[in-house]
């Protein structure tokens, strides 16, 4: 395993408004066969501080975990649709996930980024179209 250091850029946008949200955080890196996995911790910026996230990236295939506050698995593929929940203090919330494209340029050298593009539903509550950029800055020290 070995320390990172990551930029993460967020960009939602619904009928009404766009936000973007960016952050730098530490990471872990970690390749098993032929998946490879970042992990991190989530800050007060997006409103799940005291979370961490895991991403298993193999190809095109994205699987992202939350565990912490709030609990959430997410699976990215493109073209293709997901169903999950997003799991709160307050309850449970159905979502579903439309992956319009996914882009690893993650390099073994600790280098590259991740891009997602997708739909976002949650119990009609919001629906909005999401980006996801996560870089590698740097690598850190083991």
């Amino acid at each position: 395993m070995k320390n990172i250091m990551l930029k993460i850029i967020g960009k939602q946008k619904n009928k009404d408004e766009e936000e973007v949200i960016e952050f730098v955080t530490e990471g872990k890196y970690y390749k098993k066969g032929d998946t490879t996995y970042l992990v991190y911790k989530e800050t007060e910026l997006i409103g799940i501080e005291g979370s961490t996230t895991t991403l298993k990236i193999t190809d095109d295939h994205i699987k992202m975990k939350r565990f912490g506050t709030s609990d959430s698995e997410i699976e990215f593929q493109k073209g293709k649709k997901f169903n999950s929940y997003y799991n709160t203090p307050y309850g449970n919330i159905a979502m579903e996930i439309l992956t319009k494209n996914v882009q690893n340029q993650l390099k073994d050298d600790l280098s590259g980024s991740l891009d997602i593009e997708y739909d976002i539903s949650m119990e009609g509550l919001i629906e909005g179209s999401n980006k996801l950029n996560i870089q590698i800055m740097n690598a850190g020290r083991n």
